[in-house]
């Protein structure tokens, strides 16, 4: 292990191991954005970038100078048709070159902050130690990025594509900018023959009232567990969670059979029974944790002052509370927002279908493949805007009363 402690050795390997990671990365990014084929080589990616890892050690560069010369030697490889990314037979020179750019610049800037701490004449434990966590940490955001991206880009350049492009080219993700507005075709379609507004509609109605519900059942039962002493409190706040952990595969026939005998399957009503009982449990689980880290001082100091329980928990514990409140009544409104097993369970009338149902009804031969990939998205896009808006929040509640006091 000392051995690979020395400098150059880490600096090679962790050249080595950034290479190969931007070859395939950026070889697999181009060619679904551009169409071309492109593929990477990991016996020149690993040459090439143990090479330049151990040099780019010695021969200490600026950021900007490092990426000019790194592209440079990119520019002279690709000449000469060799590196560590291979262009396939009519790969055209502007996805080769974006490709180059993309590769080399994002090396220098890896290489140089991974590099940054290690001795060229030392193996001190602590710098090789802070190398490898900065490349894996680097690694990670790439490989879970990634992970993400590339099914959402699939499905957002299969719904621009006609049914004929894609039985041309099944591999081609990438998009045609001269259709203008025809790309939006299958979007088009979708509300004016699909019924896809209805199921925004009934999404969003059954979402938002989901929430109201959820709030008002679990507000007062997560104070009262959190504040109040009362027989059965521990095992209550222990079962809270176990209820929530029940998989509602489980739940399915019996759900079926009781909304069935009731009459209540096949309507938005059911629907908004039901919902609340997957979600109250998480809700109850999330405040009673954050209720429990609010000072007990502030609303001791409202009941000295006169003011009832009721009152203080109104005029005090809520306003003190909105982060988590935000927190959960988004968590919330996503669970309702992509529940699908009991909207495909219980509803058969398109006209009371939620987005998830609806999207379940393009899934078939007749349907092309493009509509189905524009409802993925018209599903999608919202509650990641409504998400990315309001991280913070949910962020601030999910982390607020892990510590108490």
């Amino acid at each position: 292990m000392s051995f690979l402690r020395q400098g150059p050795v880490a600096a090679a390997l962790l050249g080595a191991a950034w290479m190969v990671t931007l070859a395939i990365t950026v070889a697999v990014a181009v060619a679904f954005v551009t169409g071309e084929a492109l593929r990477p080589s990991i016996l020149w990616s690993v040459i090439v970038g143990a090479a330049l890892g151990a040099a780019l050690l010695f021969i200490r560069l600026p950021m900007s100078v490092a990426v000019a010369v790194a592209a440079a030697l990119g520019a002279v490889l690709m000449g000469l048709g060799i590196g560590p990314i291979l262009a396939g037979d009519g790969a055209g020179f502007g996805a080769q070159a974006l490709a180059g750019l993309l590769r080399w610049a994002g090396f220098a800037v890896a290489i140089l902050t991974t590099n940054d701490g290690l001795d060229p004449k030392g193996a001190e434990r602590y710098a090789f130690e802070t190398s490898v966590i900065r490349f894996l940490t680097g690694f990670g955001y790439i490989f879970f990025t990634a992970i993400v991206a590339i099914p959402f880009w699939v499905m957002l350049m299969t719904s621009f594509k006609s049914r004929a492009e894609q039985v041309a080219n099944p591999l081609d993700f990438g998009i045609d900018f001269s259709k203008g507005w025809e790309l939006f075709r299958s979007y088009e379609e979708l509300f004016t023959q699909f019924d896809f507004g209805i199921y925004l509609a009934n999404s969003f109605m059954i979402s938002v009232i989901t929430v109201i519900v959820t709030l008002v059942f679990a507000i007062p039962g997560a104070y009262a567990v959190a504040r109040l002493r009362f027989s059965g409190q521990a095992a209550f706040s222990r079962g809270i969670l176990l209820i929530y952990m029940v998989p509602m595969i489980v739940l399915a026939l019996p759900i079926y059979i009781a909304f069935s005998v009731t009459g209540l399957r096949n309507s938005i009503f059911g629907i908004l029974l039901i919902y609340p009982v997957t979600t109250i449990p998480v809700a109850l689980y999330m405040l009673q944790g954050y209720f429990r880290g609010l000072p007990a001082e502030v609303e001791e100091a409202g009941l000295m002052d006169g003011l009832s329980r009721l009152k203080v928990s109104w005029k005090i514990t809520l306003p003190l509370s909105l982060p988590a409140l935000a927190s959960v009544s988004l968590y919330v409104f996503m669970i309702a927002w992509n529940e699908f097993l009991l909207a495909f369970m219980l509803l058969d009338d398109p006209s009371k279908f939620t987005l998830t149902r609806g999207i379940a009804a393009l899934n078939s031969a007749e349907i092309p493949r493009q509509h189905l990939m524009a409802g993925s998205v018209i599903a999608t896009v919202p509650i990641m805007a409504l998400f990315l808006g309001l991280e913070r929040f949910m962020t601030k509640g999910l982390t607020a009363g892990s510590v108490k006091g």
